[in-house]
């Protein structure tokens, strides 16, 4: 059997997306990849195709905790221009 190409492996993924009604968006932030996003309750999950065939795979999970808006304060400070970087 024919070893499937990066396209089809993911056309074959977001298909299966499509069919859980899982959110997703694409991003192609690098030149050898494209990017799937995908959210969940609770998590995000980041799965590259890479033009050679090799998918990786990364979890970003919620501690749950929730936090007011001065700590949205905070960290938009720690990440924005007015920080300096």
């Amino acid at each position: 059997m024919a070893q499937k190409s990066s396209l089809q492996k993911l056309l074959d993924f977001l298909d299966r997306l499509e069919d859980e009604g899982l959110w997703y968006h694409l991003t192609h932030s690098r030149p050898e990849t494209i990017c799937v996003f995908i959210d969940i309750p609770g998590e995000r999950w980041e799965v590259e195709f890479f033009a050679d065939g090799h998918i990786e795979f990364e979890r970003f999970r919620s501690s749950g905790d929730l936090e007011d808006e001065s700590v949205l304060e905070q960290f938009m400070k720690l990440y924005t221009k007015e920080s300096g970087e």
